[in-house]
């Protein structure tokens, strides 16, 4: 994907982060059906009245593999916390803390990267572009 792909993949990812609950939710569930398996790791918080009521809870956290990269986000209380790494074999060779906007763009530089040549990362490009 060109650069230009690249920030119409990161706007399309930032549309609906002002409200964190709600981006969470919704970017948990498209990579996670789009992603092969193993590849999204969603955490959720569950209150006992989800538990009670059989809804899923809340999404607390997402754990996302793409190739070398991983790119987690964590939510608590309305902040929110990224971080990008580094991994080779399980072994993290770098960690860094990022401002929710910069760990967008990382997470659509890795799905345009990966869609370049894994048909289920680009079937997770084009559900967010459409």
């Amino acid at each position: 994907m060109t650069d230009p792909d690249v920030e119409q993949l990161a706007a399309a990812l930032r549309r609906d982060s002002a409200d964190l609950n709600l981006y969470a939710r919704v970017l948990a569930d498209t990579l996670a059906d789009s992603l092969p398996p193993g590849a999204v790791r969603v955490e959720r918080g569950r209150s006992l009245a989800d538990r009670l009521a059989g809804r899923p809870g809340t999404v607390t956290g997402l754990d996302i593999a793409l190739g070398d990269r991983r790119l987690a986000l964590r939510t608590d209380g309305g902040r929110v916390t990224g971080e990008i790494r580094h991994e080779v074999r399980g072994v993290v060779l770098s960690r860094r803390t990022v401002a929710l906007d910069e760990w967008i763009h990382a997470l659509a530089r890795s799905l345009a990267d990966a869609a370049a040549s894994d048909a289920r990362a680009r079937e997770a490009v084009e559900r967010f572009l459409t």
